[in-house]
């Protein structure tokens, strides 16, 4: 049973019984992520994200974990380009407390100065750990070769000049500009009782009210042109070399968003797909090979990501185009469509078996499509795909002339990757 209500300040509930369950997954979800701030805010909502659990007016932060704790619970947090979750999860009976939990990190984090001067040496050492992860760190430099000086090439968790000059006047002066009721959904996925839990929600959120804001709210920029071929390499002494080549996507709400999952899924989304059966199983040139699908509210990107030795670079790029030409010329068999479609059909119903999967996927319909997605419609959208769809969606996306190649790792300096040396 699925049902949506609006506050009467703005906020968005989107609620799913799922009355077979004994738990309950709440998120709060603003609309509001790396891609809301200004160069010199890089980090801001990611900070945010942190510093909602440092501790509120009834709170300690050691208080929040044991609270959560105690209620054999799960509490946590993300940032995204396009949004920032918190949610947690917990038996139903504990649902109100769990809310009360929630909503007063939401609305009364302290933002101490001296949680934050902390909070900057925990976020620097993130940053330090993805620069350690060459699969992290060879992402981040991809996006921004792909996007450039665009919000969304750079890094959530920001950048270490931002971190360290951080101060706290200009962290709420982000958050009073960002964070406000019309921005804001709360998913709720699990066993409840609605009439029992409407006022709850209306107590703990309905009387939340926008702050007269001091500045007005940073103007999202348009999705990027990407631009033609180009490739970039970072030298750095590692065991490996790690690649991502990337084409353009579609956005998140796209109607051709199911098609572009089965052509993902065919080309690296998994052990029986192309560039895995080809590079690993039949080659041998890389441990590690996929591909996956980033979607935004106007754009998205197709990435392959692959690790391999030095001396075979080149060799895994020729061979990834390769297969990417034969795709594109000689399209799908119905066999291995079919396949496909029972394959993320599966994935699909075993994601959502859960509340946590649940929640996450009414807040995403709201936020980018604004309406809810049935799995009934889903899995419908998926059987309807044909070979034609593929065929022209192919087309469309595996442009080579477009491809993007970033490379990380001991390249040897003769090396040449769509002739950028």
């Amino acid at each position: 049973m699925y049902k949506k209500v609006i506050l009467d300040n703005g906020v968005r509930v989107v609620l799913e019984r799922m009355s077979s369950l004994k738990s309950i997954a709440i998120g709060v979800w603003a609309n509001v992520g790396s891609r809301n701030e200004a160069i010199s805010e890089s980090g801001y909502s990611h900070f945010i994200e942190h510093m909602m659990f440092k501790g509120t007016k009834r709170r300690t932060a050691a208080q929040i974990s044991n609270e959560i704790d105690a209620l054999g619970g799960e509490m946590n947090a993300f940032t995204t380009h396009e949004a920032t979750a918190f949610y947690v999860k917990v038996l139903d009976q504990h649902v109100g407390h769990a809310l009360d939990l929630l909503a007063d990190l939401f609305h009364e984090s302290r933002f101490s100065t001296a949680e934050i001067q902390k909070e900057k040496q925990v976020i620097l050492e993130e940053i330090r750990m993805v620069k350690d992860d060459p699969e992290d760190l060879v992402h981040e430099l991809h996006g921004k070769d792909v996007l450039g000086t665009h919000p969304l090439g750079r890094p959530i968790l920001g950048e270490p000049e931002t971190m360290t000059t951080l101060k706290r006047r200009d962290l709420l002066r982000y958050l009073q500009n960002q964070y406000h009721p019309e921005k804001t959904v709360v998913s709720i996925a699990g066993n409840f009782k609605v009439e029992e839990l409407l006022p709850q929600l209306n107590k703990f959120f309905g009387g939340w009210t926008r702050p007269q804001v001091s500045q007005k709210s940073k103007d999202l920029d348009p999705w990027p042109d990407n631009g033609s071929m180009k490739a970039r390499v970072y030298r750095k002494k590692l065991e490996q070399v790690h690649l991502c080549m990337g084409f353009k996507g579609l956005p998140v709400g796209h109607p051709d968003r199911y098609t572009a999952n089965v052509l993902n899924t065919i080309l690296g989304g998994g052990v029986s797909s192309r560039l895995f059966q080809q590079l690993r199983e039949k080659r041998g040139l890389a441990y590690t090979i996929y591909s996956h699908l980033s979607g935004f509210s106007d754009g998205g990107l197709l990435t392959v990501y692959a690790a391999t030795r030095s001396e075979e670079v080149e060799n895994v790029v020729r061979v990834v185009c390769k297969e990417i030409q034969k795709l594109c010329r000689r399209g799908v068999t119905e066999a291995e469509l079919q396949r496909t479609k029972t394959q993320l059909k599966g994935n699909l119903m075993l994601g959502l078996e859960g509340t946590y999967g649940r929640m996450n996927k009414l807040a995403k319909n709201e936020l980018y499509q604004g309406r809810y997605v049935s799995l009934q419609e889903m899995i419908k959208e998926i059987d309807r795909i044909s070979i034609d769809d593929l065929r022209l969606l192919n087309q469309q996306l595996l442009d080579l002339n477009g491809l993007v190649v970033t490379a990380l790792g001991p390249v040897a300096k003769k090396v040449t990757l769509n002739g950028v040396h």
